[in-house]
């Protein structure tokens, strides 16, 4: 008996563990999604959907969904785009390509309200380094920060640089389990550089692209400490994205009912994505070489 029970002992307190801090947060906050709640009471009325319905109704709630999505199916693609050409030049096992994986590793590991501080400092409209580089070269001066068209660029633009090195790093591992005599075939029929990668890496790879999409969408999705930090949701809610709207909902206004219904709606949306994901590129990936 003690035998069959060891396993089920040794993971316990792991289970224990993400129980407390994953599982009872999760319906805790479906819980407080149907209730009213300001955070200080101790009274917490049952509202049913209430809350629900006033996300739904709000015009804040579609706009940061909006500008939340426009910037996932912005800087994914881009993301998982330059991270598979990148580590195409740096799967080789030379000292350069260590050092340069390792450089663009750095940001991915480097706390996010540094980079967010910095950023925010870099595109300032008076005394950032990119204006003094444009006054420089004769241009004007640009705000960034303060001009709605730019600002989810700019968002875009420093998310990518954080995570490139994180996908690149996990696309050279992909790329290195690609059997090389594919490739040696390849040469020794005449194929060029562009079709070997079309034909044989990227089909490849594919099980790395679809691991690196899910999760690289769950965090366009959850963004937001460099929104908090950098543009604080404006100009205009031009940037105001889900987790931000989140915050300041539950945080600043202390209406914790709706925004644990927000942080319900974003999980079932997560979801939703990942199964969609699933049935329409699952069924391309191929797990065998």
């Amino acid at each position: 008996m003690l035998r069959i029970l060891t396993p089920y002992m040794l993971v316990a307190p792991l289970i224990a563990f993400i129980a407390v801090f994953t599982y009872v947060p999760i319906f805790e906050s479906v819980n407080l999604s149907f209730r009213h709640w300001d955070f200080l009471s101790s009274d917490m009325p049952f509202v049913g959907l209430e809350n629900y319905r006033l996300l739904l109704a709000s015009r804040d709630f579609w706009n940061a969904l909006t500008v939340t999505a426009i910037f996932a199916l912005i800087s994914v693609p881009l993301r998982l785009g330059l991270a598979v050409v990148i580590a195409s030049y740096l799967v080789s096992e030379t000292l350069p390509s260590r050092l340069l994986r390792g450089a663009l590793f750095l940001p991915s590991v480097t706390s996010a309200v540094s980079i967010a501080v910095v950023f925010s400092w870099v595109f300032s409209t008076d005394y950032g380094m990119v204006n003094s580089v444009l006054t420089w070269l004769g241009f004007g001066k640009v705000a960034w920060l303060q001009d709605p068209q730019l600002a989810l660029w700019v968002l875009i633009f420093v998310n990518t640089w954080k995570q490139l090195g994180y996908d690149i790093v996990i696309y050279i591992a992909g790329l290195q389990a690609v059997p090389q005599e594919l490739y040696d075939a390849a040469a020794v029929d005449g194929g060029k550089r562009f079709h070997v990668f079309r034909r044989i890496t990227i089909p490849l790879v594919m099980p790395t692209t679809y691991f690196l999409l899910v999760i690289s969408v769950i965090e366009a999705f959850q963004v937001f400490t460099i929104v908090n930090i950098i543009t604080h949701g404006g100009p205009a809610g031009a940037t105001d994205m889900l987790v931000n709207l989140l915050y300041r909902v539950g945080f600043e206004l202390f209406d914790i009912g709706r925004g644990s219904a927000l942080a319900v709606l974003l999980f079932i949306f997560l979801i939703v994505l990942a199964l969609i994901k699933s049935r329409v590129i699952g069924r391309r990936v191929h797990y065998e070489a």
